[in-house]
């Protein structure tokens, strides 16, 4: 199946080597590519990507804007395309908040090419989030300046099972499904289930908000390990 990416940046020389770069592998198809968080919107809306790289600062409409825009659509828009924020820095505010929005992850713009066409592939499949480490340490170093946990996510958290719960923290934590499983000593096909489950549950759509909700309820707390 082939992943239907656009390209969301300001800097032509950007998305021309971005764009570039992911057209040359069999499995990848870049079918637009805008200027700025506006453009990006409207072109999402008419070629209906899989993945949208999305640039964090931008005129006329940033990145976080546009996530949300993205995301959280008007009525009669049932397109929702995972969203991947590029940042030129790892901790970030704007990049925390999309996160919130429902953005799949983020990646540096000076990765290593490799990463790239791996990142464009991990948020299609949605299996995973991008770069577990670098987004704990991300959405820790917010969560210290936020307030104290909200009651009504306390009260979803009775909502999950005991082991559901210990994923969920373990997902916060930044393990990856199969480090997941061999914490637990359990199948990763196992994991999934229980993973697929606690979304389910919490109203939430992926992994990078499961994470920010662990740390906003007060289930993790900066530093734990």
């Amino acid at each position: 199946m082939t992943i239907r990416v656009i390209i969301v940046d300001d800097q032509a020389m950007v998305r021309a080597g971005f764009a570039a770069l992911l057209a040359a592998q069999s499995d990848i198809d870049v079918v637009g590519e805008a200027p700025d968080g506006k453009k990006g919107v409207e072109v999402s809306r008419s070629t209906h990507p899989d993945v949208v790289l999305m640039d964090v600062r931008m005129p006329e409409m940033d990145g976080l804007a546009a996530a949300r825009a993205l995301l959280d659509p008007p009525p009669g828009v049932v397109h929702l395309p995972k969203v991947l924020m590029l940042t030129t820095f790892d901790v970030d505010d704007y990049v925390y908040e999309a996160l919130r929005a429902g953005a799949s992850g983020f990646l540096l713009k000076d990765a290593p090419p490799a990463d790239l066409i791996s990142a464009v592939r991990v948020v299609a499949s949605g299996e995973a989030l991008l770069a577990p480490s670098v987004t704990r340490r991300l959405i820790a170093d917010f969560a210290k300046q936020r307030p104290a946990p909200r009651k009504d996510q306390s009260l979803q958290l009775n909502g999950l099972t005991p082991r559901e719960t210990e994923v969920l923290v373990l997902i916060a934590r930044g393990l990856s499904n199969q480090g997941i499983a061999e914490r637990l000593v359990l199948a990763e096909q196992t994991v999934k289930t229980h993973i697929g489950r606690v979304l389910s549950k919490l109203g939430l759509r992926d992994r990078a908000q499961a994470v920010i909700f662990a740390y906003e309820s007060g289930l993790v707390t900066p530093g734990e390990q």
